[in-house]
Formats: C-alpha cells, structure tokens, sequence
C-alpha cells in the first residue's frame, strides 16, 4: 500500500520554482460564421455592396456588440471571442444551423448608397418605447461601434 511521505527538499524546491511561474489562464471558444446571401440581402438591396463597404471600412461588423476578425476573401466571414458576448445570444434553426447575433454599423448616409431599406428606417426612441428592452450584458473593454454623434448623422 503506497503511503505518504515527507516531500524531499530537491523536488520542493523544483515544485515551488514551477508554481512561482504558473499564471491563471483562460480558455475561450472563438466562433467562426459567415453571412450568408440572405442575411446580406436583408440588411441592404445589394449583398456585394455591402461586402465591399466592409471591406473598405465604412460599415463595422460586430457580434452581439462585440468586436469581430473580418476574414479575408469572398462574402462576409467572421470570427469572434465568444467571452466578448452577451450571456445566451446564439440560436439553433432546423436546418440545422447555429444563428449567432451580428451587426453591421454604418453612416446613414452609407446606408442609403449601399441601397439600404430606408423605407424601414425607424427613430431608436419609437423602437424602444413599442418593444420591452432586454438588458443584457456586454463586455465593458468591447469598443462601442458607434459614437452618439455618428448615431446623429
């Protein structure tokens, strides 16, 4: 039967230099998705415009507010440090599909020439004041995707 002893002082000493250097860490899931032709054409009459516009910086993709890696090539690929997220913000469709939140942030005025749906277009007040707010919580170091002023524009 094993029984217990004494730790010698050379493995003590090689035990404590390792715990000296140990760090706590954290593991996270980083979750790669694309928008897909339908989402694209949803948010804008022109799926390649729109592409393009992120590509060039003009609209910012966020999920779930927060910040994403824009993949290069074709389409809209994004990976995102779900830690970042809010708290149960993926979906699951029958396709069978995992649905993840994603935003894309943009001037108005880059909107319109994107061929976006201004006919839709609703002040943020009138949304809130027919629809119950969720409060979820967002990362506080996530970047904000828009200045007040930029919402103004």
């Amino acid at each position: 039967m094993p029984q217990p002893v004494d730790m010698p002082a050379g493995v003590r000493a090689a035990v404590d230099l390792i715990a000296e250097n140990c760090e706590p860490a954290l593991t996270t899931v980083l979750f790669v998705g694309g928008a897909g032709g339908s989402l694209r054409a949803g948010a804008t009459r022109s799926p390649v415009r729109l592409t393009q516009a992120i590509r060039d910086s003009r609209v910012n993709v966020t999920c779930g507010g927060a910040p994403v890696y824009v993949w290069p090539g074709g389409g809209i690929t994004v990976m995102v440090d779900v830690a970042t997220m809010p708290d149960r913000c993926f979906g699951t469709v029958p396709t069978p599909a995992v649905v993840a939140p994603i935003e894309f942030t943009m001037k108005l005025a880059d909107y319109r020439a994107l061929g976006g749906y201004m006919e839709s277009i609703q002040p943020l007040d009138d949304v809130l004041n027919r629809h119950r707010e969720r409060i979820v919580r967002i990362e506080s170091t996530n970047p904000w995707p828009v200045s007040h002023k930029a919402l103004q524009e």
